[in-house]
């Protein structure tokens, strides 16, 4: 039978390893890349911790950060500092913006509550009720008249902002009060978390005891209501925990993924690729003192991201159209991460002339110009353009040349000698499907088997690519015995050889002790 022509093969391909290891970190998952989208930007110098983040409801571009004795409002679009409000006696605590985003509260460890003009920064109200320091601050959801607070002297006051009186005391709490936090269903619903590990909700229209109460474990940093005002999220030690206001408090979910105290939260909105509201979806975001930010999905009960920074989080917040992500560090830095939206592109290329920049922008040729049809090769495609591809020209080492002519032995040796295991098993596998590998072996010279157990010997104990190189190994020297003794050489590989898979058995043995000892500790840990 004659041999086959090379001419016949239409086209060829260069070979692959087919046992190829798979990676040990897994691919970024579409969660993953949707909040690594986020560019990182640093803002530095600011005097202490950042205790407080909140956003403007009605204006995004706007944020503020507590830190010290002051409240600096910072513009998104810039990531600089715009004003600074410095009328406080102690350390600011916490902001809360009002739903229009015209006034803005403070509370600080004086006691004291003010409200604020966030344009002019002029103090309106000043509120003095509080006998220890005030940890929180909150404007009721689509309630212009009203401030809820709470402070050590585990005193919760529902204000009437413009007489700068407490309409009501909640007592209840045996400890601090460190959070609270307003329902979005109701204005009259809020929940408020203490160090004496309860979470309390109350009804403002009723001074009397709370309606629920629910035991965190543990102090408890901070919660918040999710957007459907029937869960709440509570933050205590190192565990988030959720639960079901509606169903009398009974915990929905647990999680322990953090490592030191938990100390704040937010709910951020994951923005489908798709239009339609099952495209968009709610995640709870949490910092802790161990420096790690995790994303938590509640409906999966799961954990699907986290990031690490390099200094202790005090606090976390995430602008309403989703386009902006706030840390605050104890060390007086916020990470501040903006993530590019379509919209924003759009108008750009919309607006060549760019507010605030002085530079103007690339316009968008159209094809009703001239120059759209005298563009480029280095003019990219837009979104509606249809793209007529080049086939790329195939290029074939040495070995793939010579397995296109069949010459299975040239290949092999000439692939041995380029040292690159990943080419020579995936030699050694085509050689296996053609059913023409042992044969190349019978008919290699000494030289050449010589080369051929040198490879052996460096890599048969490799995990990727002994599951063959162990069996081949084992049938060339059933193969070649003869020669193998009639060569000093070659006894020197063969030696080689047999110290290389003793010290891989050696090491085996140790790896197997080492887990007798390990399991044991791991199903008590679990249990």
């Amino acid at each position: 039978m004659a041999e086959p022509n090379s001419s016949s093969l239409t086209r060829a391909f260069p070979v692959k390893p087919k046992l190829k290891s798979k990676p040990r970190t897994p691919k970024q998952t579409p969660e993953s890349k949707y909040w690594s989208s986020f560019k990182r930007h640093e803002i530095p110098n600011l005097v202490s911790s950042v205790s407080s983040i909140a956003f403007s409801p009605t204006n995004p571009s706007i944020f503020c950060a507590t830190h010290s004795a002051s409240l600096t409002l910072f513009s998104t679009q810039t990531m600089a500092a715009t004003s600074t409000i410095s009328s406080f006696r102690d350390v600011v605590t916490c902001a809360s913006f009002r739903c229009d985003g015209l006034l803005i509260a403070a509370s600080d460890l004086s006691g004291l509550v003010q409200v604020f003009d966030v344009k002019t920064r002029t103090p309106l109200r000043k509120l003095r009720s509080h006998s220890h320091p005030v940890q929180f601050v909150q404007y009721p959801v689509l309630d212009k008249l009203h401030l809820v607070s709470g402070g050590d002297d585990a005193i919760v006051k529902y204000w009437d902002v413009a007489s700068q009186t407490p309409i009501s005391d909640f007592l209840g709490h045996k400890d601090y009060v460190r959070c609270g936090a307003c329902s979005p269903a109701s204005m009259d619903m809020f929940i408020t978390g203490s160090y004496d590990h309860t979470v309390k909700l109350w009804d403002a229209r009723t001074n009397s005891k709370s309606v629920l109460e629910v035991n965190h474990g543990k102090p408890v940093e901070d919660v918040i209501f999710l957007p459907s005002g029937g869960l709440v999220a509570t933050a205590g030690g190192n565990s988030v925990k959720i639960w079901d206001v509606i169903g009398g408090g009974k915990i929905v979910c647990s999680m322990e993924s953090h490592n030191k105290t938990v100390t704040s939260l937010c709910v951020g909105k994951k923005l489908g690729q798709d239009s339609g509201e099952e495209s968009d979806q709610f995640r709870i975001l949490s910092v802790a003192l161990d420096g790690y930010m995790k994303v938590f999905d509640y409906s999966n009960m799961k954990v699907t991201h986290s990031m690490r920074f390099p200094t202790p989080l005090m606090s976390v917040g995430f602008s309403p159209d989703c386009s902006t992500r706030v840390i605050g560090t104890s060390n007086g830095i916020l990470y501040a991460g903006k993530r590019k939206t379509k919209e924003a592109t759009l108008s750009n290329l919309s607006n060549p002339w760019s507010l605030g920049t002085g530079e103007p922008q690339r316009r968008v040729l159209r094809p009703s110009h001239f120059r759209y049809f005298h563009r480029g090769q280095g003019e990219k495609p837009t979104e509606g353009d249809y793209l007529v591809m080049k086939p790329k020209k195939v290029k074939l080492t040495e070995h793939d040349k010579l397995l296109k002519k069949f010459r299975h032995k040239d290949a092999l040796v000439s692939v041995l000698a380029s040292r690159n295991p990943e080419n020579v098993v995936a030699v050694m596998e085509e050689l296996v499907a053609r059913k023409k590998l042992l044969k190349c072996i019978s008919n290699l010279d000494r030289d050449e088997l010589g080369l051929l157990l040198v490879f052996l010997q460096k890599h048969s104990t490799l995990p990727r690519y002994s599951r063959l190189l162990m069996g081949l190994t084992r049938k060339v020297l059933e193969l070649r015995t003869e020669d193998v003794r009639a060569s000093g050489a070659l006894k020197d590989h063969v030696r080689n050889l047999k110290r290389s898979v003793d010290e891989e058995i050696r090491i085996q043995q140790s790896l197997l002790k080492i887990q007798g000892i390990i399991s044991p500790l791991l199903r008590i840990a679990g249990r």
